[in-house]
């Protein structure tokens, strides 16, 4: 009988039923081995990394219910091969937060009511192991704090190890921070707060010995509320930094290339392996979680969207950012715009597309109130998976933004931002048309003078606009808003470093006629005159000639027209555009 060919199981976070049905499954079981070490533990991650399908398993791997069924959902897998005397040996406790409603007047309502469901389920789950008293019980325990206590103790007088795993344990924290504000999220973590009693519970568990609790997980996707929800407990082993952990989400380059290799086998894969493998690695990689390690990740959910598409139509999939990830991300707006104001965490942000780099060490944890904190905003931008590791620097870690889809995040970001806050309004639909035309029909004028003309007349935009750096991360957003064109800056060419360089999207979209490089120059406020334009002008006609004879782009698009572009700001107006 010959075998049933495995889906993509995109958006599926249920191990058993993956197993089950077959799915294609990459085999992350090895970790289990070196997560024994460790009891209590917590593990930051950003969306979409495959969280979820972790704790599944973890679930299933440990639960004394389903130790019959060992072999149906872990046959050939490495733990499968070579299990750990702990298999099958937990009463599993499982809380997903992102369950929990987070409007502030309904939070406590929702959190108490989810968890009562939850313990309801947990005891009918082991009946057998538990008394029928304690039913009745669980039920007459006012809060959630106290049904985990009673969970503990009765797990400790009948010598029961229990398991608990927490996913997106600040999920819904998070979302009442971007919604109702620092004061109402403060309201559920400080002081009596609900959510605080349970974790001082949690604590309790963790710290005293013959509690009931035998380990815990928890994941999150953010380290702020840590400290707040907690008073500062360790809660154990915090591996989210740590190099032996670095691949236990995300996808490797092999395991990339032998799901390629898989569907190549099968038959259903029909396009060329080196040439997709060059859109994911610009896309979908990029993601390293330790500064000891070089090795780089591919963003789980951004592979296997990539492999739906590309599996159903037989091409090269029209989006290449699933709607999902920019309605995760949108979420993040909250952190650079505040009651319609740029924060100081808008103007770090800039930096960062600006510079194409910051350096800056990362922190484990931080309460809310420090938020504004340049080294804490940036390291939340790190969990959030904005930023990676990209090296070190003079004893400090390096990072960058990992891929371009992040890069086209940030640049909606920037671009929303303006909008929201009156900073600057523009028709994007236009601008959009505008970057078509100079992709497909070299048609460069229309972009800048647009652009140009509605800088000049917005005076709102003024103040930010001061810099070359500034006005180069300005246009980067703009020109961001379609991918016929990849915009670079500070690229490396021919021995120089170039402004900008419009690379034509050929691996997506291989008859794009045009593409562009670009030389700015700025010339600041009152220092305008004929011999100083002239000069810059003359300056810049010799960078863009060394640029374009660069050799990799003389092979790599000779069948494109590279127009080279000379572009002269004064302050926020444009006082020269000119081909060479």
């Amino acid at each position: 009988m010959t075998e049933k060919i495995r889906e993509i199981p995109y958006g599926n976070a249920d191990f058993e039923n993956i197993r089950l049905k077959n799915k294609y499954f990459v085999d992350k079981t090895r970790f289990i081995h070196l997560l024994e070490k460790y009891e209590y533990v917590f593990l930051i991650r950003p969306r979409r990394f495959g969280k979820s399908l972790w704790l599944s398993i973890l679930q299933t791997y440990y639960d004394i219910a389903k130790k019959d069924d060992f072999d149906l959902f872990f046959k050939g897998t490495d733990i499968g091969k070579n299990p750990t005397n702990e298999k099958n040996s937990y009463l599993m406790i499982r809380f997903d937060f992102s369950k929990v409603e987070s409007e502030p007047e309904k939070v406590m309502h929702s959190f108490e009511k989810y968890c009562a469901s939850v313990f309801r389920h947990f005891v009918r789950s082991y009946k057998n192991l538990f008394d029928e008293y304690f039913f009745d019980e669980l039920e007459e325990c006012d809060s959630a704090g106290e049904k985990l206590n009673s969970v503990f103790d009765y797990a400790s007088l009948n010598n029961l190890k229990i398991y608990i795993l927490i996913d997106e344990y600040d999920n819904f924290a998070n979302n009442i921070i971007a919604n109702s504000g620092e004061k109402a999220y403060q309201d559920i973590t400080h002081g009596h707060g609900f959510f605080k009693h349970f974790f001082a519970v949690l604590k309790g568990g963790t710290s005293q010995s013959g509690s009931g609790l035998g380990r815990l997980f928890i994941t999150g996707v953010s380290p702020i509320t840590l400290d707040d929800v907690t008073s500062g407990f360790n809660i154990g082993d915090n591996i989210s930094l740590s190099s032996a952990f670095n691949e236990i989400l995300g996808f490797t380059e092999d395991e990339v290339r032998n799901i390629f290799e898989y569907y190549k086998k099968v038959g259903l894969f029909n396009e060329d392996m080196e040439k997709c493998m060059d859109i994911m690695h610009k896309w979908h990689d990029g993601y390293t979680f330790s500064k000891k390690t070089s090795k780089t990740l591919f963003n789980t959910d951004m592979v296997l969207f990539f492999f739906k598409e590309i599996l159903r139509d037989q091409s090269l999939p029209d989006r290449l950012i699933d709607h999902n990830m920019r309605t995760d991300y949108r979420k993040l707006r909250h952190l650079i715009v505040l009651n319609r104001k740029l924060n100081g965490n808008f103007n770090h942000l800039k930096k960062i597309i600006e510079e194409r780099k910051i350096i800056s060490n990362i922190v484990q944890s931080f309460p809310l109130e420090e938020l504004t904190l340049p080294e804490n905003f940036v390291s939340l931008l790190h969990y959030f998976g904005l930023l990676t590791f990209h090296g070190i620097e003079m004893g400090e870690s390096v990072l960058k933004v990992p891929n371009r889809t992040i890069w086209t995040l940030m640049y909606e970001y920037i671009r929303k931002a303006y909008n929201e806050t009156n900073v600057f309004r523009i028709n994007i639909v236009d601008l959009g048309k505008f970057v078509r035309e100079m992709a497909w029909l070299g048609r460069w004028k229309k972009f800048f003078e647009f652009l140009a003309k509605e800088v000049k007349e917005q005076t709102s935009i003024h103040d930010y606009l001061k810099g070359e750096k500034i006005i180069q991360g300005f246009l980067l957003a703009y020109l961001g808003i379609s991918d016929f064109l990849i915009p670079h800056t500070e690229v490396e060419r021919n021995k120089g470093f170039c402004d900008f360089f419009l690379e034509p999207f050929l691996s997506k979209y291989p008859e794009i006629p045009f593409g562009y490089i670009i030389e700015l120059k700025y010339i600041k406020r009152g220092e305008l005159t004929d011999s100083v334009l002239e000069k810059s002008i003359a300056e810049a006609k010799i960078q863009v000639q060394k640029y374009a004879a660069d050799k990799k782009i003389i092979q790599k698009y000779k069948n494109c027209k590279i127009i080279k572009l000379i572009l002269v700001y004064h302050g926020w107006e444009m006082v020269e555009l000119v081909e060479s």
